[in-house]
């Protein structure tokens, strides 16, 4: 990725979704009907997919606009904020005040886990190690496997290069980031380096221009560099289910571009526009997706990724203390063929 370029580019997202939601605050008072007014148009002035997800905000307007009552107290109104802004239906949508943050996760919550956090200590078992927030270990089959939990733990180049190091003998790797539910964009970088070889496009991001549904930029490219140090160079599998969102699915729409990688599990949760914050006349902060981000074809990735193969964790294989995916990934990596799931 072009650092100098993107960090420009959220540089100017930043200062035209500040400015503008600054421009629509202080036209509020600070009541029920004035903060309910300030939260709609900041969502109406700068929230990024009303067009692709077809939401009519009018009509949402119409609907919860007559339930504001002058005499409603702070959580009657936190409520009903949440439950317009749950009309989104997006995971980086939230309205944050001292006592609750709203939340939306049916990216999630309405699928198959196809993860089990027991089930995986049979594999990592006592003597795996850690390394900037990875789990890490050889396999009795001499597959390495990965697990990165959350891609908010920073990732230090001299600890990735060691955790590769020690791999460098077995026939592949399992990279698993089921149940990743984002971070840092910094380490999807620096992770996925690794395994390109070249410098590659790998997707596209804009920004909102104006106050318009349809007001934005043209589409900046995105680039991944390869690392400069150890890079992998034997398969890899990534295993994804729909508990990766944001960040982690940015890194899956990356992966996917590397030669390398064969992607394996469930689709992922989305979560593809960059987050930014503003502030209710009350205090109350909303945060909310500003700047859409793109695959390399142009596509939006903000329903979550599709696997190179479906495969799903599957309860005769639990009843044994097996992981489905990490059983097919491991024959996948030995034979360089999908087994009958």
């Amino acid at each position: 990725m072009n650092v100098k370029s993107i960090r420009l580019l959220l540089s100017l997202s930043l200062f035209s979704i500040l400015y503008g939601c600054e421009d629509t605050m202080m036209n509020f008072d600070n009541n029920p009907k004035g903060n309910f007014d300030a939260l709609w148009n900041i969502i109406d002035q700068n929230y990024c997919f009303f067009e692709y997800k077809q939401i009519d905000w009018d009509s949402i307007y119409a609907e919860y606009s007559v339930r504001i009552t002058d005499d409603m107290n702070n959580y009657e109104l936190f409520d009903l904020l949440g439950n317009m802004l749950g009309e989104l239906e997006d995971g980086h949508v939230n309205l944050i005040a001292s006592h609750d943050i709203t939340r939306n996760w049916e990216w999630k919550d309405s699928y198959p886990v196809n993860f089990d956090t027991s089930i995986q200590d049979n594999y990592l078992g006592k003597n795996y190690g850690i390394a900037s927030g990875m789990k890490y270990k050889i396999l009795e089959d001499n597959i390495g496997y990965i697990y990165y939990e959350s891609f908010s733990s920073d990732i230090g180049h001299g600890n990735l290069t060691e955790v590769l190091k020690q791999m460098a003998l077995c026939p592949g790797i399992i990279l698993d980031v089921r149940n990743n539910s984002g971070g840092s964009l910094t380490n999807v970088n620096k992770l996925a380096g690794r395994f390109f070889n070249q410098k590659t496009l790998i997707g596209y991001i804009s920004h909102k221009t104006g106050h318009g549904h349809n007001d934005f930029s043209e589409l900046y490219p995105k680039y991944i560099d390869s690392y400069d140090g150890l890079r992998y160079q034997k398969p890899v599998v990534v295993l994804t289910n729909r508990g990766c969102y944001s960040a982690t699915n940015e890194f899956v729409s990356v992966m996917k571009y590397s030669p390398l990688v064969t992607v394996i599990g469930d689709k992922t949760g989305g979560g593809s526009g960059l987050p930014f914050s503003s502030e209710l006349p009350n205090g109350w902060s909303v945060r909310f997706s500003a700047s859409p981000m793109f695959n390399a074809e142009k596509e939006h990735i903000e329903f979550g990724i599709e696997p190179d193969e479906s495969v799903r964790l599957l309860q005769a294989d639990k009843d044994k203390g097996l992981d489905t995916l990490i059983e097919v990934a491991r024959r996948f990596l030995k034979t360089g063929k999908i087994p009958h799931k």
